[in-house]
């Protein structure tokens, strides 16, 4: 019997809403491109369409999964206007906006205003190690550009960790609405949630997606999705819902694939599962290499169950 489900509704996620448009599954874009690693722009709107009718409230283009880094100034604003262009409302579409300054993200908030986005997705300042004073004004920054933003606390690979006193400093001077969370450590929940209870909290590590609908997530920016949207929707509405015993089974079922959001070559599972469940990922750009070894075998062999289980 197959574990992966269409939602029967036919519709995007029911938990998104244009004055809140950060909630709900807003996807992580990996960014379709050629065997000569141009962009694939029509692939690309293609699959934006993909993610929204097979359930997922928007997307997040120009997130790492996008591979934003490589990406020059010319192909990341493009892909902000695909994808605006392609959900058919940009409300649902959420750039990520980290640079190296607080200047240049504040500029690409503003392009996304000017293209029409709902909200935006922003790291703490990445080209060092700031301390709290240097996350505040970077937030302040960018938040003068007028769109809801999103903190991404990513300490992994910043080596900035926004911890919840930060967050809720955050929130309360009017600089974010809500957070991705991707520390792991999913007890920073209850945490926030007496600190700042307004503040929403969304799930930013697929193999933590359980944990955190539990303790009260609202939101979900994902990375799996990109493969099987309509299982990962599945299992995002029945987690959010509390309903524990539809919603374990997929977790388990797909917790072999979710855990690799959470590794190094995270961008190159994702777009090997989408390549093999029947979607265009393509190639990386270096300096990411193509999945070899035991890593590869892994995510093949994940792909193909969770393929043959009825994902997808």
């Amino acid at each position: 019997m197959s574990t992966g489900t269409t939602d029967p509704s036919g519709t995007p996620d029911a938990s998104w809403s244009p004055a809140r448009p950060w909630r709900g599954i807003m996807v992580a874009t990996a960014l379709p491109l050629r065997a000569d690693r141009t962009v694939d722009y029509d692939a690309y709107a293609d699959h934006v369409r993909f993610l929204i009718d097979g359930g997922c409230a928007g997307v997040v283009p120009n997130g790492s999964l996008g591979e934003y880094q490589t990406l020059t100034p010319e192909e990341r604003a493009q892909v902000v206007r695909v994808a605006v262009e392609a959900a058919g409302d940009g409300a649902r579409v959420m750039p990520g906006v980290a640079a190296y300054g607080s200047a240049e993200s504040r500029r690409w908030a503003e392009h996304a205003a000017e293209a029409g986005c709902g909200s935006v997705l922003l790291l703490p300042p990445n080209a060092y190690r700031a301390d709290a004073d240097a996350v505040r004004a970077h937030y302040a920054e960018v938040a003068a550009a007028g769109l809801p933003v999103v903190a991404y606390n990513n300490p992994v690979d910043t080596k900035v960790d926004l911890v919840p006193a930060l967050l809720a400093e955050l929130h309360a001077a009017g600089h974010i609405v809500a957070v991705k969370e991707f520390s792991g450590d999913v007890r920073r929940a209850y945490e926030l949630a007496e600190l700042a209870p307004d503040l929403d909290l969304l799930v930013g590590a697929d193999d933590v997606l359980l944990e955190l609908a539990v303790a009260g997530a609202v939101g979900w920016i994902a990375g799996y999705p990109n493969a099987f949207p309509a299982s990962c929707a599945e299992l995002y509405r029945a987690a959010t819902a509390g309903d524990l015993e539809r919603a374990l089974p997929l977790y388990k079922s797909l917790h072999s694939l979710l855990r690799w959001d959470s590794r190094t070559e995270f961008v190159q599972a994702v777009k090997l599962s989408m390549d093999l469940a029947g979607r265009h990922g393509g190639p990386t750009r270096p300096p990411r290499l193509p999945l070899s070894g035991a890593a590869g075998q892994a995510v093949r062999a994940a792909t193909e169950k969770a393929v043959a289980d009825g994902h997808r």
